[in-house]
């Protein structure tokens, strides 16, 4: 059941894309209904192969590699229904759903085993970090995929170029306001994991050096993006340009340390 529920919910988020992209291939109208329709579908299978897996291990389904990236999926996706819903627009779903799919891909691919469990208080702690956390990470990437569009857009209308792209995108106004609100709600996720993350390794003495680099490291980068916007003024264009950049940087800091750390069955 899992296994077909996580199958579900990837061909709904690639369905999705390819519905967001009908505009692309034809004039036709954002399909805003459908689109928000199949995403809703395949949130809905993912929450259920993740709280099936909770059920059958009797485990937080947050600790182990691959219940850590199904999350990560859901999250994403979730954050994107919810964003997609209030601006009643589809452009973010062609960035942001494969994204969702690729995390939930690896997930069925390593497989869903779970990590150390955690009773009590302990695990409270564990999984509210491990979830804020995930929860600011969606955010950033959907901080990050406004910020591309943002780019990209802004591109096309120096050049003067009014094709697909401009009759598909939002305007450049929801974008740099999506990237905003996005950036500022990844700031606070982040912020509220690594410092229940640092507590919690000091309080039970385990230090994962790590995944503490990793966290620190999306931490300064969306703060560093959050104080711009917040307190530097920072343009639209120079805060896509930065949210881009920081987010693909954040990403490939997290590749590098999946290939050099030998354990296996943990959050990073």
């Amino acid at each position: 059941m899992i296994a077909i529920a996580h199958f579900i919910a990837i061909s709904c988020y690639l369905g999705a894309a390819a519905v967001a992209a009908a505009p692309l291939a034809r004039p036709v109208r954002a399909p805003v209904a459908a689109v928000l329709a199949v995403l809703g579908i395949g949130v809905a299978a993912h929450v259920s192969a993740i709280v099936a897996f909770a059920m059958r291990a009797d485990a937080v389904p947050l600790t182990g590699l691959g219940p850590a990236l199904s999350f990560a999926g859901a999250a994403l996706a979730l954050t994107l229904l919810i964003v997609e819903a209030l601006a009643r627009d589809v452009s973010l779903t062609l960035v942001a759903a494969p994204l969702a799919a690729v995390p939930t891909i690896f997930a069925n691919v390593i497989g869903m085993t779970p990590g150390r469990s955690a009773e009590g208080m302990r695990g409270i702690w564990l999984f509210s970090h491990i979830a804020l956390s995930f929860v600011g990470i969606a955010a950033f990437a959907t901080a990050a995929a406004a910020g591309m569009m943002y780019l990209v857009q802004h591109r096309e209308l120096k050049s003067r170029r009014f094709g697909m792209i401009f009759r598909v995108f939002p305007p450049l106004a929801t974008l740099d306001r999506v990237n905003h609100l996005a950036a500022i709600a990844g700031w606070l996720g982040l912020t509220l994991g690594v410092v229940l993350a640092s507590t919690y390794s000091v309080e039970y003495h385990e230090l994962n050096m790590p995944q503490l680099v990793w966290g620190f490291g999306a931490w300064i980068a969306v703060t560093c993006i959050a104080l711009g916007r917040l307190a530097r003024g920072w343009q639209a264009q120079r805060a896509a340009k930065y949210s881009s950049v920081a987010f693909v940087l954040v990403l490939v800091l997290y590749v590098a340390f999946r290939v050099a750390a030998p354990a296996t069955g943990q959050f990073l």
